[in-house]
């Protein structure tokens, strides 16, 4: 009889809504995409910006460098806030950060006063409001759909912005060449403004905390470490993505210029890229493995094409090739992280782990990039390409030896 009862009320028990019909998801889309379209002008035009001012590969390393070291700083600061007070109110005070910051880089570029320590400035500011964004937009999906959904909000979500971002930088490269960064980043700022209202009208509540923020993150770092699969992975992306990042934001521009069209070309390479992603995407939505982790991990192998194929100077066909599939390999290895991530670790925790994670992760990009910066008056910059590529591979190998990692799998369907 209890058996009956209870096959009973699960019967009953509610269907969860489809992420699209519920009203929140659809502004949290819309919030993304609006910022996404002037965020994938935004690398090319910061590069550029810099290339106009006189600046090379140790310049822009510099910009680079200064834009990604307040983000580290500020992350665990971030996670903090994203576990004690509402997600979308920090999220819209991030976005109007990063409003001001980019239109003030863009007032600097149009009236032709940008220098290294200008763009710098204001990269700093940048990096400031993506550390208080980051950790906080990792935990509002569990909030706003039920756990079976969560790949395919995802999925979702990724979807629109990466449909922009395959139009967007090509747009951005031909915008630049004809009339200079200044347009771009204005752009930029404008939709990070337009997104911090519509983030600030999705009003989630605030997380219950009866500690100090001292205490919330020392038990952030006990339970950061008590999970093998969250450190091990952490520490192999502080590799992989410094590598990744010095090799395609900072030499690849300057390859572009020295041995392609410049900025035309880096542009169809950037759309090339957030093509693949877009394909990632579809992927995603269709395809639901088991072993997600181990799937994130191969698929960020990936990154490594574009890196190796501008270091081989093949033709730009190949090249944008190259770039295609990394992309899907990205958006795969994105995918699958960020739901094995947000169903392995409870939504009261979500922002102090990511904020481990994140800072983990860019913890070695500026010394990447001020390392790349360094050597390449000394190396040919491909053969420091290729080096990036074969770190980024052998940090992918290493990672899957890792026994945890083929235990994180799909815990609803």
């Amino acid at each position: 009889m209890r058996t009956g009862r209870a096959a009973h009320e699960t019967a009953a028990a509610p269907t969860p809504l489809p992420p699209l019909r519920v009203p929140a998801f659809r502004r949290f889309v819309l919030a993304n995409l609006v910022s996404a379209t002037g965020s994938a002008m935004a690398p090319l035009a910061l590069a550029y910006a810099v290339i106009g001012a006189g600046g090379g590969a140790g310049a822009l390393g510099v910009v680079l460098a200064a834009n990604t070291v307040p983000t580290v700083v500020f992350l665990l600061v971030g996670g903090v806030l994203a576990d004690r007070i509402s997600r979308s109110r920090l999220l819209s005070a991030g976005n109007l950060l990063a409003a001001a910051a980019q239109g003030a880089l863009a007032v600097v570029v149009a009236t032709g006063q940008a220098g290294t320590a200008s763009i710098a400035a204001c990269g700093f500011v940048s990096g400031v409001a993506v550390a208080l964004t980051t950790p906080a937009a990792q935990g509002v999906l569990p909030q706003l759909v039920a756990p079976e959904q969560l790949q395919r909000a995802n999925a979702l979500l990724r979807l629109p912005t990466n449909a922009v971002k395959v139009i967007g930088p090509v747009t951005g490269g031909l915008v630049v060449a004809a009339g200079g960064p200044a347009w771009a980043l204005g752009f930029d700022a404008l939709t990070f403004a337009v997104a911090a209202l519509l983030l600030l009208g999705l009003r989630l509540g605030a997380p219950v905390t009866a500690s100090g923020a001292l205490a919330d993150l020392r038990a952030g770092w006990t339970g950061f470490w008590s999970r093998t699969w969250l450190w091990t992975y952490t520490a192999s992306g502080t590799v992989l993505v410094a590598a990744f990042l010095a090799g395609y934001q900072l030499l690849g521009p300057v390859t572009a210029e020295e041995h392609y069209a410049g900025a035309r070309t880096w542009g169809f390479v950037q759309g090339a890229f957030s093509f693949g992603l877009l394909a990632g995407t579809v992927v995603c939505l269709r395809w639901k493995p088991y072993r997600l982790l181990a799937v994130a991990v191969t698929a960020s192998a990936g990154l490594a094409l574009p890196l190796a194929a501008l270091a081989l100077g093949l033709a730009p066909p190949w090249l944008l090739l190259a770039a295609a599939l990394a992309g899907v390999c990205l958006d795969i290895a994105g995918v699958t992280w960020v739901t094995a991530f947000q169903q392995h670790v409870p939504d009261a925790e979500l922002g102090r782990m990511s904020s481990f994670n994140q800072v983990g992760e860019r913890l070695a990009v500026p010394l990447g990039y001020l390392l790349v910066a360094l050597v390449s008056p000394v190396f040919a910059g491909r053969s420091v390409l290729l080096v990036c590529a074969g770190i980024v591979v052998a940090a992918s190998v290493l990672n899957l030896c890792v026994r945890d990692i083929h235990r994180i799998n799909r815990t609803a369907t």
